[in-house]
């Protein structure tokens, strides 16, 4: 008897959503699971007259807990060359291979043709250009967010399809280290992680309505075909009338390109602060800016996302829908500590300066990352223009290090514009 074993690096991943799939090439390291919710009722009795004392139990299962996910992504902007299938615009306007995680973790409900926005005709959550590309949190104040499919296609013989159903994400952490290449490390949850291989169809032309899938059962809308011609490129059927089949539109440009890779050791920061004089004393306590090199940094998006189970008795219930928490934006850099005899705007100064201001219960400083480089393309810049910053701690090793802790706050506590996300994509 043969087996079959699956490898990571023969998957494949596919996001669908509202109507259209994209092909998202994903890190070794992805997981996905769910797991049970279980209630234990246990005996506990004096002994009997027969000198009996029952010690047994029993478990019952209550719920299956929401799915868990989570996979990394490179930073891969790309101005679109606007013609042929798969193409991510008809303009020649600025996307990114991951966008479609961006749009659904700000709060993307629609998509449509190239933006994607909260509901039809609103506000765009992503905004491509002829030279950039905006991302804005505008839409996330919400209690609930869009959700998509995503498909896991594992092997490369006798494929097995995994498919997480209604996915939110609810956390984006965009990672810098000197040596690497920017990452994003994506996760959230799903309200079921199936096993879809039964309701595939794969085969090396489209599926017709008298077609099977593999579990002998004919083609539905919501099955999906695997495109044998075309790398087993994953389709969802949306129409098994005779004569008019009808399958997700696809988007997959820039996946197979080189350069658009972003290089860490690249990365600009530059910090600014709101006001030079925080306690209004009419005196100057900060430097109109500072002057920081990086080391390695980190910022992390988190929409603090919790699902609602029911609770029946004598089934096992299943989630059935998700709620938002607290947006947060937060992160930490790192750099050497420097003195500068010519300046007053060295690592050493910033220290000093954020360690004065002890009259000041928050301050604001803008910050804004340039992952990638100053200018050119691609790259991704992160702008946060009111951040409150923790004293830097000290890092004693073979050179002395500074480590900033801070945290992106709206200019009111109801706003959304605590960060805004720019891809500046090259031409591939």
């Amino acid at each position: 008897m043969a087996q079959q074993l699956y490898f990571s690096r023969d998957s494949k991943m596919f996001i669908e959503f509202d109507g259209v799939v994209w092909e998202v090439p994903v890190l070794d390291g992805f997981s996905f699971s769910q797991a049970t919710n279980s209630t234990e009722i246990t005996l506990n009795e004096m002994e009997s007259t027969g000198g009996v004392s029952r010690r047994g139990r029993r478990a019952f299962n209550d719920s299956l807990a929401p799915g868990e996910w989570s996979f990394s992504t490179y930073v891969r902007p790309f101005k679109s060359s606007t013609t042929g299938t798969g193409k991510a615009d008809s303009a020649a306007e600025v996307h990114a291979v991951e966008e479609v995680l961006w749009a659904l973790f700000a709060g993307a409900k629609n998509y449509d043709v190239s933006t994607f926005d909260y509901d039809t005709g609103g506000t765009n959550v992503i905004t491509p250009g002829t030279s950039s590309s905006t991302i804005n949190l505008g839409s996330s104040n919400s209690s609930t967010l869009g959700t998509a499919n995503v498909y896991f296609v594992l092997g490369s013989d006798n494929r097995k399809v995994m498919k997480l159903k209604d996915v939110t994400v609810n956390e984006a952490s965009v990672d810098f280290d000197i040596d690497g290449i920017a990452t994003i490390n994506w996760s959230g949850s799903a309200s079921e992680v199936l096993d879809f291989t039964g309701s595939t169809h794969e085969d090396n032309t489209a599926p017709v309505h008298s077609d099977t899938t593999q579990d002998g059962g004919t083609i539905a809308i919501g099955d999906v075909w695997l495109d044998a011609n075309d790398s087993y490129r994953l389709y969802v059927l949306t129409n098994v009338t005779n004569g008019s089949e009808a399958r997700t539109v696809y988007r997959d440009e820039a996946v197979l390109a080189t350069n658009n890779f972003i290089r860490n050791r690249l990365t600009v920061l530059s910090v600014t602060p709101t006001t030079r004089d925080p306690d209004s004393d009419g005196a100057n306590e900060l430097e109109a800016s500072y002057s920081l090199t990086l080391t390695g940094g980190n910022v992390t998006f988190t929409n603090n996302i919790s699902y609602i189970t029911p609770e029946e008795l004598g089934i096992v219930n299943v989630p059935i829908g998700h709620v938002t928490g607290t947006r947060s934006v937060s992160g930490s850099f790192t750099c050497y500590l420097t003195e500068d005899t010519s300046a007053t705007n060295a690592s050493a100064d910033f220290f000093d300066d954020v360690r004065g201001i002890t009259n000041v219960v928050t301050n604001s400083f803008a910050l804004v990352f340039k992952i990638g480089g100053a200018s050119g393309t691609p790259r991704l810049e992160l702008n946060m223009p009111t951040c409150h910053i923790e004293i830097p701690t000290h890092s004693v090793e073979d050179v002395i290090s500074l480590e900033t802790n801070f945290m992106a706050l709206p200019t009111t506590i109801a706003g959304t514009d605590e960060a805004t996300i720019i891809y500046h994509g090259a031409v591939v």
